[in-house]
């Protein structure tokens, strides 16, 4: 039986072409290691290019694009004093098998997939990046670390949305709510909720299980100041233990996504938040999802910050974790 996801592993080939070599330069390309090389990494990061998660939950399609996009943008950044790549694995990624095509695969299926993938890297003591599809994908990053470590979760998600909906059916609205019911996650914060797209089931929940949240138009009316609230944030979830970060490429200003968004966080804004976020030991991931570029321009868009993103937070976690 054919599975509906498949694991395709990176090559040396992959990552070659993917990286421009350029005389008198080294590119992060020429410095991390794939697949099937893994010693010495202390970072992977893996891709999942699939948008079934975000249309089931009435997104747009092409988030399955964010990880290509982003892929080329990272090899190229320099390898220099600050950031030189050597312990950086690019494990591969997560498609939509090409031999199922009329056939509709569930997140369910997903779920599984995504955390299978990850748990050989969890075993050996690597941080997980993962980069592209639907925000679904938050709740199998979440067991695959639950099951490695024994031990729930603090969550931060900087979203429009609280991803909180009913659990009936599994779609890229709902991995947290999933995850507060199932105890892997022990306390779960928003960052710039947007009070026009949460219905009273999420706002509610949200109340219900005592979770964090702060309102995007607070920020507008100076009410509430982001450096502030993330500093807040990170000292409490270091003080329950281990958490992970969440940023979804929604939350940002004019960001090509899943539920694209005129108003919202800078780009500057969210490389603080992951910048803050990953600066501490008890920082266990990153979690890029919902970048969907459909153009040449916007796959530049999507790729360069992404690929911001990533650097900022291995740079800071590298500086926590000396």
């Amino acid at each position: 039986m054919t599975k509906p996801f498949l694991f395709i592993p990176s090559t040396k080939d992959f990552i070659q072409t993917n990286t421009t070599v350029r005389e008198g330069e080294t590119r992060l390309g020429q410095q991390v290691k794939d697949y099937s090389n893994q010693g010495g990494c202390k970072y992977v990061i893996l891709g999942i290019e699939e948008s079934v998660g975000p249309r089931l939950n009435l997104g747009l399609h092409g988030a399955e694009k964010g990880f290509s996009a982003f892929l080329p943008r990272f090899l190229n950044m320099q390898s220099n004093r600050f950031l030189v790549g050597k312990d950086i694995l690019i494990a591969g990624t997560v498609q939509v098998s090409t031999s199922l095509p009329n056939e509709h695969p569930t997140v369910e299926e997903l779920d599984e997939i995504v955390s299978e993938t990850l748990q050989p890297f969890l075993s050996q003591g690597m941080i997980p990046v993962v980069i592209g599809g639907g925000h679904n994908n938050a709740l199998p990053i979440i067991r695959a670390i639950h099951k490695s470590s024994e031990s729930s979760l603090g969550i931060i998600n900087m979203d429009p949305h609280g991803d909180c909906r009913a659990t009936e059916l599994r779609h890229s609205g709902n991995s947290f709510s999933f995850g507060l019911e199932e105890k892997i996650i022990h306390y779960y914060s928003v960052i710039g909720l947007h009070p026009q797209y949460n219905n009273s089931f999420i706002l509610n929940f949200l109340n219900r299980k005592d979770c964090g949240y702060s309102l995007f138009d607070d920020y507008l009316l100076g009410k509430r100041d982001l450096l502030t609230d993330v500093y807040s944030e990170k000292s409490h979830l270091e003080s329950l233990g281990n958490y992970g970060i969440e940023l979804d490429m929604d939350a940002i200003t004019g960001m090509p996504s899943s539920a694209f968004t005129p108003s919202g966080f800078s780009l500057n804004d969210a490389r603080m938040f992951v910048k803050t976020l990953a600066n501490s030991a008890n920082c266990t991931y990153l979690h890029l999802p919902e970048g969907a570029p459909s153009s040449e321009h916007e796959n530049k868009i999507v790729g360069k910050a992404l690929a911001y993103l990533v650097w900022d937070f291995i740079y800071e976690h590298q500086r926590s974790n000396p």
